[in-house]
């Protein structure tokens, strides 16, 4: 049996006359690991942005664990689990490593007034840090400054960050944009490796990425769902071929 966790209902944005998603239903299921793709322009940022609530529908629902959310502040989305990396990396660019990880969990304690005291200072903060720091392989720079760092490990800094908020939906806004060829395999290995009970929504224009994690696929061009499954079905269909992925690439 499988469980929606996340749910678009005819889901609508316009500005002025110009349509930026046109009545687009979808389903996140329990445990997914799903691929949003289409071409530039096609709508993906701005269907992210409707989800956690950077943007409001002009009509349509939005359901988190069949709760609907569409008028839901970001900062409480965040809160009921639905967590966002960025295209463009958000970073507290004078922390380091550790002072970025304590500063995210001491938040989701509730504890985010005391967030610039000595990290030890909290019981199991240390403990929470050190798994997150390993599990993203950011052990050889936990006392650099985050403007400092590799743009790999700022990716996966990122991506730690929001491992930290303790999601149950993650939705991954390019993760591998701008990651140098010689960083995009660690980048991968580390995104194979997230959490099974996270929902994961990936929007990625690496289609090398995208067919080695997903395994269902949904294509949005116009603003509008196009196609929507598996790996095989959609590298093969021959209208995702002629709309995005092109024949040569597949």
């Amino acid at each position: 049996m499988t469980i929606t966790v996340l749910e678009t209902k005819q889901l609508n944005r316009t500005f002025g006359a110009l349509k930026a998603t046109t009545d687009v239903s979808f389903r996140l299921e329990k445990g997914a690991r799903h691929a949003l793709i289409g071409p530039n322009g096609a709508g993906k940022t701005t269907l992210i942005n409707l989800l956690t609530g950077v943007l409001t529908p002009s009509s349509g629902q939005i359901l988190l664990n069949g709760e609907e959310i569409s008028s839901v502040k970001r900062e409480n989305r965040v809160r009921r689990g639905l967590v966002r990396t960025f295209q463009i990396n958000q970073l507290f660019g004078e922390l380091n490593v550790v002072e970025s990880l304590a500063l995210v969990i001491n938040e989701r304690r509730g504890q985010g007034r005391n967030c610039f005291r000595r990290t030890g200072s909290l019981a199991g903060i240390e403990d929470e840090i050190a798994s997150l720091v390993c599990d993203f392989g950011l052990e050889g720079v936990i006392d650099q400054p985050c403007s400092g760092l590799p743009y790999g490990k700022q990716r996966l800094l990122e991506i730690a960050l929001a491992i930290a908020c303790k999601p149950k939906v993650l939705l991954l806004d390019e993760p591998a944009a701008g990651v140098p060829q010689a960083d995009r395999q660690e980048v991968m290995a580390r995104l194979s490796a997230l959490p099974a009970d996270v929902s994961i929504l990936l929007i990625e224009h690496d289609m090398d990425l995208v067919f080695n994690f997903a395994n269902r696929i949904s294509v949005l061009v116009a603003g509008a769902l196009f196609a929507e499954g598996t790996v095989e079905q959609i590298s093969t269909d021959p209208m995702v071929k002629n709309v995005y992925l092109g024949g040569a690439h597949v």
